[in-house]
């Protein structure tokens, strides 16, 4: 089994405490070697400017390959579209265009006047400017706005469609999911790479809320093994163990990427990278 491809996840920070995370999580995962990174939005795209400023600081003082997480919410397309254009005047060349969440206070996604209606609109959109690898959003699990799994897979191939070059999924916690939703989009016909989304388990009453929000199914298994495991103060252990197995699962049944959302918590993605052999480091040359 040779070492994956690997990626992060990374969110800008919203004080100065949120700053020395980042950067550490930075720092700490950068000598990994990734495939690229990524930096989101906020909820409703509350932090365009800050995920710019981290894009850019990224990018250029780490020498990462940085995609920008980019929206179609709160902006008219000549806004997101200038936004992009920002990216490419600094060197960032690739784009996760998703439709991107509801603004605050509302409870489903409506868009802006003048904006972009969804995310194929959006895609096209770079697609036709040239100056982008565009990866967008899959959802293993039904998307909490999906009438059904199939609908899933119908709109990731309307994105492939208008230009995608590749989809990252929602985390899941185990393989099979994946695997079921890998052979749906194969026999949609979608031949874009599909890189799984892996989530370190850093805290379990949280992640499993958020799986609560996002939909994303929570094996019975799973919630007995983290309440045990807290009880007896394991509970680093098994997430470290639980993590790396399902990603060795992912590497047996032939994917050769895995895109980690870190959290700004970069301790437990380190060592599960270290427990799949992927140690290599490299020579960070900041630029001042």
């Amino acid at each position: 089994m040779t070492s994956p491809r690997i990626s992060f996840e990374f969110f800008p920070p919203k004080s100065l405490d949120g700053s020395f995370r980042l950067w550490d999580t930075v720092n700490t995962l950068a000598p990994l070697d990734p495939n690229f990174v990524s930096v989101t939005y906020g909820a409703g795209g509350t932090t365009r400017k800050l995920t710019h400023e981290a894009v850019e600081t990224i990018h250029k003082h780490y020498g990462l390959n940085v995609a920008a997480h980019l929206t179609c919410v709160d902006a008219t397309r000549a806004e997101t579209l200038a936004i992009a254009e920002s990216y490419a005047d600094v060197g960032v060349t690739e784009i996760v265009a998703l439709r991107g969440d509801a603004p605050k206070g509302q409870d489903r996604f409506s868009a802006s006047p003048d904006g972009f209606a969804d995310a194929p609109a959006l895609i096209e959109a770079l697609a036709k400017t040239g100056k982008f690898k565009i990866r967008v959003g899959a959802y293993p699990d039904r998307h909490p706005n999906a009438g059904s799994a199939q609908a899933d897979v119908d709109w990731l191939k309307r994105k492939i469609d208008a230009g995608a070059d590749s989809a990252i999924t929602q985390f899941f916690f185990e393989a099979e999911t994946f695997f079921r939703f890998r052979d749906r989009c194969d026999k949609a016909g979608i031949t874009a790479p599909i890189i799984p989304g892996i989530l370190p388990i850093e805290n379990w009453h949280g992640v499993k809320n958020f799986a609560a929000r996002c939909r994303a199914g929570v094996p019975d298994w799973l919630d007995e093994a983290f309440t045990a495991a807290l009880r007896d103060d394991r509970h680093d252990l098994l997430a470290i163990a639980i993590c790396t197995e399902l990603c060795s699962d992912l590497l047996e049944g032939g994917v050769e990427d895995l895109h980690f959302y870190t959290l700004n918590k970069p301790e437990l993605t380190r060592e599960v990278a270290h427990a799949l052999g992927i140690t290599r480091a490299v020579t960070l040359e900041q630029v001042a």
